[in-house]
């Protein structure tokens, strides 16, 4: 089990050069069963590692990009009046595969943004009054540009809330961009690669990641981090119940990238900043404060007694 999770990663970090924190955290996200948000600046490989991440697994993979004229029916499917038959017939859309990319999701408008809620959160949609289950596993990675950029319109928290890690791949260093420059273009390469891992043993590591032991003190530190949000007075507000959910999710599909049955303080520290940042919303109690919400998260784990 731990080899495939090896060659899943060395799989993706000769795709994605310079990445290895960011393919790790991506990595921990699928076997986790959660959604992936990719925000970064255009061409730094946000598109190329969702694309890889889904050849590796061998997952039906499926592109749609987000532009301000998509409607919601472009993603979920439309019912088509079949004359011969004399009924409605639906049509399914881009959003029935195993991977769906949501290639610069903030560019769309809000009612199509919003027509990725149910699938997230129920693994199917709803069409004329009609449930359609997607196939399993589902996953949305999403990629999303800057929001100061023209064009884009911001997730709404209920959306961002859908996700359970947020990464940015950020710019590489000069030794990884100059083998990005001398090297097979990512394409090419991507196109020659086979599958890492395959779907039962990828399942298979998703029914493991519920087996790995939490302590009820490892569970005391998560409540007391989930408490700092809330009372600290830095975030309009705190952590969720759901974010404490998705904290623990993720920390014991870290612990079992590192080969281990049970949770330590140090896997929950690796994956908070991912899972909790993109889902708190800096106070402005305070003139002219500029730190980010990792940033205030980076200063509670500091100071946070383990």
């Amino acid at each position: 089990m731990h080899r495939n999770i090896q060659r899943l990663s060395e799989q993706l970090n000769s795709i994605i050069i310079g990445k290895a924190p960011q393919v790790k955290l991506a990595v921990v996200c699928l076997i986790a069963g959660g959604h992936l948000l990719i925000e970064d600046l255009p061409g730094v490989g946000k598109t190329t590692l969702s694309h890889a991440l889904a050849m590796s697994l061998g997952l039906k993979f499926t592109r749609v990009q987000f532009t301000s004229d998509l409607l919601p029916a472009d993603i979920t499917g439309i019912s088509v009046f079949n004359r011969e038959r004399q009924q409605f017939e639906f049509h399914p859309g881009p959003v029935f595969s195993q991977v769906l990319l949501a290639d610069e999701i903030n560019r769309a408008t809000p009612k199509s943004q919003s027509a990725l809620l149910e699938a997230m959160e129920e693994g199917q949609i709803s069409a004329d009054g009609v449930s359609h289950r997607l196939p399993l596993p589902f996953f949305v990675i999403a990629t999303q540009n800057p929001s100061h950029q023209l064009g884009t319109h911001p997730l709404p928290e209920s959306q961002l809330d859908r996700f359970l890690m947020r990464i940015s791949l950020g710019y590489p260093d000069r030794e990884a961009e100059r083998a990005l420059l001398k090297g097979d273009d990512r394409r090419t390469l991507m196109n020659t690669m086979g599958t890492a891992m395959s779907l039962d043993a990828f399942l298979t590591l998703q029914q493991q990641t519920g087996r790995i032991f939490v302590s009820d003190k490892l569970v005391d530190y998560i409540l007391t981090l989930a408490a700092a949000t809330r009372h600290s007075g830095l975030f309009a507000e705190g952590m969720s119940p759901r974010a404490s959910l998705a904290l623990v999710q993720a920390a014991r599909a870290w612990a079992l990238t590192e080969g281990r049955d049970h949770v330590l303080p140090e896997d929950v520290q690796a994956v908070f900043i991912p899972v909790v940042a993109h889902r708190l919303r800096v106070a402005n109690t305070s003139q002219g404060r500029t730190e980010t919400s990792a940033t205030l998260l980076r200063k509670i784990l500091q100071e946070t007694a383990v």
